[in-house]
């Protein structure tokens, strides 16, 4: 299935200046909803995420340049020169939102911070992100994903218990970040309806992991102890069972999480029901939420001896047909197999000059359909259409200004 554009944010004009993973996430959502967004790069090489590993083809761009990246226009503007800048500034005049995620300090140095760019066009949407927050002891300091997940407090509760903090795997610093300035960005435009005045959106990565970690958070309040690292089992110290168990042929990822909520007893007694032990719903041993959690070591050793003898699809597929939750742990190559993904527009194939790519489009449904997966753009592919569009710059002048290296396309 192809997406349907939604067309939310049609008209609204976005100047991308991101680079690497949370800025561009942010910029890509705007893109999925309709925005025009036009990335500015280096005319040489380009955004540093365009050689980030491999590629489709030798000397194409990145996988993760592509994947990030989707939906959206290139010009190529050498900010290193007077006109270069010039020409980002006026094209900020024409723009909706701006959005950067570089090093701190580095967008006032180059003279498009927030104070220069309001004053040029007060209707401005300017979004940032940094690594931390001004006003903390770090705010100048560089910041990755896995640094942010450490400082925001997602590592200190992922893993086992008794073993080392551990990085979850989903990119919760940069994607999850992007995600959050993307909301503010369209609360704020939402709000210039009313003001006619943009606003400057910031989120740091670090505080973007507290959202993420609101559980652990009661879990403190709870207890007044830091929240602990507590494996597969519910981070609450939940229920028993709640947890990983594993299935057959026993591969890596050959397992099925099985949770029955304290909210809903009837949760147990179908799950024994499944597995063929009925005879112990009466059974002192687990009838109440505090005795299963005193036998969770016996009950743990009941449903492997189960699970193992089925595969995770038949795992899942019994135990959530009885009206019981269960997931399968499905790897991305689960996940691609699965042809209801693509079926739903959920997994798109972006067709790229360079080749093709498989990959999660925006879940976000609109009337039942999801945004199309259109090729992220080669480098300054769009250089003479969005100058000739946003700033009236005929194919003269844009000569001009290529010869003398200011701007540079295909």
């Amino acid at each position: 299935m192809n997406g349907i554009a939604p067309n939310c944010l049609e008209g609204i004009r976005v100047l991308d200046l991101t680079q690497f993973e949370a800025g561009t996430s942010c910029t890509e959502t705007l893109a999925w909803l309709g925005a025009e967004v036009v990335k500015v790069e280096n005319p040489k090489g380009g955004e540093a995420g365009r050689t980030l590993g491999s590629g489709p083809a030798p000397g194409a761009d990145s996988y993760y340049f592509m994947i990030y990246n989707a939906n959206k226009k290139s010009v190529a503007i050498d900010l290193k020169s007077e006109r270069g800048l010039s020409l980002v500034k006026e094209m900020a005049g024409k723009a909706d939102v701006f959005v950067e995620n570089f090093a701190p300090g580095a967008i006032e140095r180059l003279g498009l911070g927030w104070e220069v760019l309001h004053a040029l066009n007060p209707r401005l949407v300017y979004g940032q992100v940094k690594g931390f927050g001004t006003g903390t002891p770090y705010e100048n300091n560089l910041a990755f994903d896995m640094i942010a997940q450490a400082c925001g407090g997602t590592m200190a509760i992922t893993g086992e218990r008794e073993g080392r903090p551990c990085k979850p795997g989903p990119t919760l610093g940069d994607t999850g970040t992007g995600m959050l300035l993307a909301i503010g960005i369209l609360g704020a435009l939402f709000q210039r309806g009313t003001t006619g005045t943009g606003r400057r959106v910031q989120v740091a990565m670090q505080d973007a992991q507290l959202q993420y970690s609101r559980g652990a958070f009661i879990q403190h309040a709870r207890t007044g102890e830091p929240a602990m690292r507590n494996g597969a089992k519910s981070l609450a110290g939940g229920p028993a069972p709640a947890g990983i168990y594993p299935c057959k042929p026993g591969g890596p990822n050959d397992y099925v999480y099985l949770f029955t909520s304290p909210g809903n007893p009837q949760h147990w007694r179908r799950l024994l029901e499944v597995i063929g032990h009925a005879d112990l719903i009466d059974d002192p041993r687990f009838a109440t939420r505090e005795a299963r959690a005193e036998h969770e070591a016996e009950i743990d050793a009941l449903l492997t001896e189960w699970t193992m003898r089925h595969d995770k699809h038949e795992a899942m597929r019994l135990v959530g047909a009885a009206g019981v939750p269960a997931g399968a742990v499905f790897d991305t190559g689960d996940l691609l197999a699965e042809p209801s993904f693509a079926e739903r527009g959920i997994i798109q194939t972006m067709r790229h000059p360079s080749g093709t790519l498989a990959m999660p489009a925006f879940p976000v449904r609109f009337d039942g359909a999801t945004a199309p997966v259109n090729p992220s753009p080669l480098l300054g592919e769009h250089t003479a259409e969005v100058f000739g569009d946003w700033l009236g710059i005929g194919a003269g002048d844009l000569e001009a200004l290529r010869e003398k290296g200011v701007v540079g396309d295909r």
